[in-house]
């Protein structure tokens, strides 16, 4: 079969739950965590992984997989290089956009807001429970710039190896924390024929306002 005929023909209806604006909470985050539970408990493959959209400097979009490592009653933590190319994005443009999909249980969570550094102290107390391995790996890897071959980084590795080696790493000044501090909320269930549920929270000042979108 040819590929596009492929992509025309692949179908999968989605049955398993329907959500109302009666079957949520108040509370945008406390929903969150009450999916994330359900998500965890049906061994979702990877429930933290979630994409991270940021916007250039040029208008340009740019999307990647990155870890939910904290859940603020302000926001969401992800951790990265200042350096890298959603690091450059946020700098210029703090605009964001996470993404979570969950096939296992047909469901979908988006979250908009604005993208803003942690504190030091919270960078240096994650980094510091990592494992040494990924510590040095953060020190070795000029993230998103060019590179001439694996082996070039594998020599760096190895020397910061060496120069760790009975010391603890210290956190690199440009790797650090940001959180994704929401402003819109929506919560996607699959439902047959693609007339999905969609329930969305918009923050109006500091309260949450609950509509339910058109599939």
């Amino acid at each position: 079969m040819k590929t596009n005929e492929f992509l025309k023909q692949l179908r999968h209806d989605f049955a398993r739950q329907q959500l109302s604006k009666n079957d949520v909470l108040n509370n945008p985050f406390e929903q969150f965590k009450s999916w994330l539970d359900e998500a965890v408990e049906a061994q979702v493959n990877e429930p933290i992984a979630t994409t991270i959209a940021t916007v250039s400097k040029y208008g340009q979009p740019s999307a990647r997989i990155v870890y939910i490592r904290e859940i603020t009653e302000n926001g969401f933590v992800f951790f990265t290089n200042y350096l890298s190319k959603k690091g450059v994005d946020i700098s210029a443009n703090p605009k964001g956009c996470m993404n979570l999909f969950w096939p296992e249980l047909e469901r979908q969570i988006r979250i908009e807001g604005i993208i803003e550094k942690v504190p030091h102290d919270v960078s240096d107390a994650y980094f510091a429970d990592r494992p040494k391995a990924s510590q040095i790996g953060a020190h070795a890897s000029r993230q998103s710039q060019p590179i001439a071959s694996r082996k070039e980084l594998e020599e760096r590795i190895h020397e910061l190896t060496n120069k760790y080696n009975d010391e603890p790493v210290p956190r690199p000044s440009n790797w650090g924390g940001y959180i994704l501090v929401p402003h819109h909320f929506e919560f996607w269930q699959g439902r047959p024929n693609r007339l999905h549920d969609r329930v969305a929270y918009n923050k109006d000042d500091d309260s949450w306002k609950i509509v339910r979108l058109n599939p």
